[in-house]
């Protein structure tokens, strides 16, 4: 297994980890939140595949605070689906084999945190054959998703979902929610809900190690 290391692709920023051998290796993409960049989400790396080529890249926009997010400044208190389109676009066209030989993308799974997992969200809906299994940390389900929803785009998908009760900067309602929705968009929905904030609990850190051993497919428990 190798560290992971810093680069410049075509305009991005991201920090990837290949493990050992020639590949292909299935592909992980780690999505960080607002205010994040390519280093914020290697927090989760251990708790992923090692056997995962893993990709996190910097955000698209810069914030006004520092750091960086996957949308522009939004009038709106929560962003739309299609809000998310240039970026869901950007990763389509950096999540390919000649930028990245010894990813085999069509094992693609995902892992957003936050504003991250919001994204990870828009591009399942208007991406739902590119995604393998998603986990969604301390998230929120984009508006505007009800045109997504008919014919159960996301009908045998995997996605894991974790939010803390005492989260003042995402509502655990929010997350509840949307568990609504995936599950309307016909996904299969793995959920841990404990009493911390905008951040992940011991328990379900372990329950997001399970979930990706299992390969996403809690059936297998």
């Amino acid at each position: 297994m190798s560290d992971a290391v810093l680069i410049e692709l075509d305009g991005w920023v991201l920090r990837t980890r290949k493990p050992s051998g020639n590949g292909p290796f299935p592909v992980t993409l780690m999505l960080h939140g607002w205010t994040g960049d390519e280093n914020s989400m290697w927090v989760f790396a251990q708790r992923l595949p090692r056997g995962n080529l893993l990709i996190a890249p910097r955000g698209l926009y810069p914030a006004p605070l520092g750091g960086y997010g996957w949308h522009p400044p939004l009038n709106a208190l929560w962003p739309q689906v299609d809000d998310f389109r240039p970026a869901v676009k950007a990763l389509l066209n950096l999540l390919t084999g000649k930028h990245f030989p010894q990813g085999d993308f069509t094992q693609l799974s995902m892992v957003g945190f936050s504003q991250g997992a919001a994204l990870m969200y828009a591009f399942a809906l208007l991406q739902p054959r590119r995604l393998s299994c998603a986990a969604a940390l301390s998230g929120f389900v984009p508006e505007g998703n009800v045109d997504y929803l008919a014919g159960q785009p996301l009908k045998g998908a995997n996605i894991f979902v974790t939010h803390g009760t005492r989260d003042e900067l995402v509502p655990v309602i929010r997350a509840r929610e949307g568990n609504f929705v995936l599950e309307q968009a016909g996904a299969e929905v793995t959920y841990c809900e404990d009493d911390v904030g905008h951040k992940l609990s011991i328990n379900c850190f372990k329950a997001l190690e399970d979930f990706f051993r299992r390969g996403g497919d809690y059936s297998l428990a």
